[in-house]
């Protein structure tokens, strides 16, 4: 439960609660955790350098992430008891360990602890924080700065400069063709700043990509240091 640090800031007492209740389990990248109009019957907490996304799909077939989560956060039955149809899909982007419990678990360790009902409260605040800024991220700020937002959010989540992410993925979590990745990043790559090479993206200098970048992340980043003190990776 330390690889997921929602989990990790619990009291003992409250860890007692769930450990029974979980169990590791690894998902591979585009695996669907969760798709809209099911119901949801399990919570999922990334741990490590594991990535999943809530995405929405449009009349048109189109696809696109609106927020993301790691191992500062869960997936599914968060704030309700998971007898209700998830509106979006949670699906994985970087794959990895999750801990998977199931929602009618984590529902009654709630009612039998007050501190717990008010820490996944405050993640749900937070959660929604990101959406907000997302939604705002996404109307405002050019494909270029929210590439480089992502990559801030993937080096924040895995710890390294050098880290698993296709330019497919982030086309997706982008919700633009491949194409424009691979232009960004072939611009980026001549100015020293970002390499991919592999499934792999390579931060070539830190200062230049956070220049790069919307403040976008650094808000989110704020908001839950604030609310939920500690437990969001820093990059």
């Amino acid at each position: 439960m330390r690889q997921n640090a929602l989990l990790s800031f619990l009291h003992e007492d409250d860890c007692l609660r769930l450990l029974p209740h979980t169990m590791a389990i690894y998902k591979d990248a585009n695996e669907v955790l969760v798709a809209a109009g099911d119901d949801v019957v399990d919570t999922w907490f990334p741990c490590g350098s594991t990535l999943a996304a809530f995405c929405l799909s449009t009349p048109e077939g189109d696809a696109v992430d609106v927020g993301f989560v790691g191992r500062e956060g869960a997936i599914g039955g968060v704030v309700s008891n998971g007898h209700v149809p998830a509106y979006s899909t949670a699906v994985v982007r970087v794959g990895g360990l999750f801990l998977r419990m199931k929602t009618s678990a984590l529902e009654q360790a709630k009612q039998e602890s007050l501190a717990l009902r008010y820490w996944f409260a405050r993640y749900s605040d937070c959660l929604m924080a990101q959406l907000f800024q997302t939604a705002a991220c996404n109307a405002t700020h050019t494909i270029r700065q929210r590439l480089a937002k992502l990559v801030l959010a993937g080096h924040a989540r895995t710890g390294d400069q050098s880290f698993e992410m296709t330019q497919e993925q982030l086309a997706s979590m982008l919700g633009v063709g491949r194409t424009f990745v691979s232009r960004v990043i072939g611009s980026m790559r001549q100015e020293g700043i970002i390499d991919s090479k592999r499934g792999r993206i390579i931060i070539s200098d830190m200062p230049a990509l956070r220049h790069q970048s919307c403040n976008c992340h650094e808000l989110v980043d704020d908001h839950f240091d604030t609310v939920l003190h500690g437990i969001y990776p820093k990059s």
